[in-house]
């Protein structure tokens, strides 16, 4: 669909006792197959042998049985896993995490949910200085960092790499005893804490720590550093924090059930939907969510007007990923197999709810069918603002160029899409819908985290 593409999920745990670490990440991995699905891969480690199971696919295509039985160790106390959406870095197997180094730390994996801004100029210093790199993925200048620094304990070594990086990002790294989980210093990525019955796991959303076993704890703060060390959680505060959290893992990308730094993401959503009507009110009889991404928002709107809330579009749940198809024809097929219309329009004027429009090609084709099924009116709000600008914190967002909010006005994106009516809900609304300061520079071009000299997705392949 027209939308921000996935970014990423990981996950780790740490036990004092054996257990199921593969089967338990694997369990972890599908809560968290939303935010991506392009690769997949887990390791575990028994303190001794260091096992990675990694390819491209979702995550049960890479994970059958026989493929998870490699990596059930009898004495496994410590893994980490990733789903994978490339946000830096070709969707490629060599590029699917975990990524692993063997250096004088021992053999290291990494797994990254985010995007380093200065990537690029700190990899070519380091080509220079004599460095190979196995991958085209930022996620890799960490790993050299780290090894660089042998002469420091893991935790410091990883402290000292975060003081080097800038940009969003979450990370879980590993060797063969030690799992340490960190997080940049706005937050923008988010990461999670759980606890185990005799140790403890990260994961990028809570329920992904609900399938593990873990009872949700507390976010990794903006800016911390957190090990386990001998059965304890040891934190260090290695950058100052100031946070500026995405805005867009409420608005879309977050399961409804998350529960991030403390604010419920199916909560927010509402209060976004009821933000809206406040905001752009709309002469209608029914409100209609785009499933599923407009559900929380259009519960909110019907709430605050009062109007019926209506199931006005079916998705067909065995469509999967609508891919970019030869001609107009299909791609209008492909639209139709994944929504179609129901009778609660026809005759209705409606207010259709959807979280964002990036390209507006599937708004359009949404609007038309409606119409098409008898609905006299189609009164479009969009539960954020026009999105404007790229992500560089690891969101895959179109090309500026291919942003229809930055090529055109409200009204012009209406005309196009062909409703009676647009509005988007305001960077304000946003904000009190979530209660705190968020990054909003997908729709005002205000980079806390900074920005690539290189904007460019594949840039570290340009050798």
């Amino acid at each position: 669909m027209d939308k921000p593409q996935e970014e990423c999920g990981i996950l780790g745990l740490w036990s004092q006792s054996p257990l199921d670490a593969a089967g338990l990440l694997h369990l972890g991995l599908l809560a968290l197959q939303h935010r991506g699905q392009e690769a997949a891969g887990i390791a575990v480690s028994d303190g001794q042998a260091f096992l990675v199971e990694k390819d491209l696919g979702l995550v049960n295509q890479v994970f059958t049985e026989e493929r998870l039985a490699k990596l059930r160790l009898p004495q496994a106390r410590l893994g980490l896993a990733h789903a994978r959406y490339s946000t830096t870095g070709s969707n490629l197997r060599f590029n699917a995490q975990p990524l692993t180094a063997r250096t004088a730390h021992g053999v290291l994996a990494i797994a990254h949910n985010g995007n380093f801004t200065n990537a690029k100029p700190l990899r070519d210093r380091l080509l220079q200085e004599g460095a190979t790199f196995q991958s085209t993925s930022d996620t890799e200048v960490m790993l050299y960092l780290i090894a660089r620094l042998a002469h420091l304990p893991l935790p410091q070594a990883a402290a000292e790499a975060m003081k080097a990086l800038e940009g969003g990002y979450s990370i879980l790294l590993m060797d063969r005893t030690t799992l340490l989980a960190l997080r940049d210093p706005h937050g923008v990525r988010p990461l999670a804490i759980g606890r185990l019955p005799r140790g403890y796991a990260f994961a990028s959303e809570p329920p992904a720590l609900a399938l593990m076993g873990a009872e949700y704890l507390r976010d990794v703060r903006p800016g911390e550093l957190v090990w386990v060390e001998e059965g304890e959680l040891r934190s260090l505060q290695v950058l100052p924090p100031s946070p500026t959290p995405c805005a867009f893992e409420w608005i879309y990308f977050a399961r409804p059930d998350s529960l991030l730094d403390g604010v419920e993401a199916y909560q927010a959503r509402v209060r976004m939907g009821e933000e809206l009507f406040r905001e752009a009110p709309a002469e209608a009889d029914i409100v209609v969510p785009v499933p599923d991404s407009g559900i929380g928002a259009a519960v909110g709107y019907a709430r605050a007007s009062g109007l019926p809330l209506e199931y006005g579009l079916y998705k067909n749940p065995y469509a999967g990923r609508t891919f970019i198809q030869p001609t107009q024809e299909l791609r209008d097929l492909k639209t139709r197999l994944k929504l179609s219309p129901t009778s609660a329009v026809r005759g209705k004027r409606v207010v259709l709810i959807d979280d964002s429009i990036v390209r507006g090609t599937t708004s359009k084709r949404i609007v038309r069918m409606l119409k098409e099924a008898g609905a006299v009116e189609v009164h479009f709000r969009v539960s954020s603002p026009p999105i404007r600008f790229p992500c560089y914190y690891g969101i895959d967002t179109a090309a500026r160029k291919e942003l229809i909010a930055a090529e055109k006005s409200v009204e012009e994106i209406r005309a196009y899409i062909g409703a009676e009516s647009l509005a988007f809900l305001s960077e304000e609304g946003v904000r009190r819908a979530i209660g705190g300061p968020v990054c909003l520079a997908c729709f005002n071009g205000r980079y806390p985290a900074g920005v690539p000299l290189e904007g460019e997705k594949l840039a570290l392949e340009l050798l």
